[in-house]
């Protein structure tokens, strides 16, 4: 499955410049997107809304077994990639490896960066790079009762 909004980490600086030569706005967000339901589809398109381009960091298999616990991910990257760039907000998808997407967002320098509104009061990852570059974080407020965690303890109530 190729999708050409995959875009390996190497190639991720490369477009960006040709992105900001065309002055286009970036936004980025990141996440384990494990399941992807309807809050991960509301928030993606509120994301998209704050800029012109929309890219998604996505955690890694083993960043997300090592966030998340053993039995997680669900569905692998390959798949999880596959289905965000799919996605009619989500412009590109860059895996990572680290618990936190702190070096992608070196590399890419969003305009904006969005997280979760569960993120209040939190550090954010990558929150200083882009600050000090005059862009600005914004913090999305979640559905509630949304959550791949919540859809995982369905299914095994239900099983």
């Amino acid at each position: 499955m190729k999708n050409g909004k995959i875009i390996k980490l190497g190639d991720i600086k490369k477009e960006v410049s040709k992105l900001r030569k065309k002055s286009k706005k970036i936004v980025f967000t990141n996440g384990c997107f494990d399941i992807i339901h309807a809050g991960h589809i509301s928030y993606l398109n509120e994301a998209k809304t704050l800029g012109d381009v929309l890219i998604v960091g996505l955690n890694s298999d083993k960043s997300v077994r090592r966030l998340k616990g053993e039995g997680r991910p669900v569905i692998n990257e390959q798949d999880r990639a596959y289905i965000l760039a799919n996605l009619k907000p989500v412009d590109y998808v860059a895996v990572f490896d680290e618990d936190t997407p702190y070096e992608l967002i070196k590399e890419i320098r969003p305009d904006i960066l969005v997280k979760g509104g569960d993120y209040e009061g939190k550090t954010i990852a990558g929150s200083d790079i882009v600050e000090s570059s005059g862009g600005k974080t914004v913090l999305i407020n979640f559905i509630e009762g949304k959550s791949t965690s919540n859809i995982i303890d369905d299914i095994k109530h239900k099983v």
